[in-house]
């Protein structure tokens, strides 16, 4: 496969995980799908041949991000910190 063809499906990628991202109804929904945006960015980002940027990504964009979100997400439909 060629270089273009692939980063046109990435790019046609991240564009429909990015609207959805934007428009979905649930928090984890949208959590999920900015992870997915977030993985295919590194992926972009490898194919264009800058493999620190894209392990950077993949562990701080998709995990480490992605982590917080549900966490953040997880403690306010718990009703919040307890003391």
């Amino acid at each position: 496969m060629s270089s273009v063809v692939l980063q046109t499906i990435l790019g046609v990628g991240l564009v429909v995980l990015a609207v959805l991202t934007v428009t979905a109804r649930r928090l984890m929904s949208g959590a999920v799908c900015l992870a997915g945006f977030s993985l295919m960015l590194a992926l972009e980002f490898y194919v264009l041949e800058a493999p620190d940027v894209a392990v950077a990504e993949a562990g701080i964009g998709a995990g480490l991000t992605t982590a917080i979100l549900v966490l953040a997400i997880w403690a306010t439909r718990k009703g919040g910190a307890r003391k």
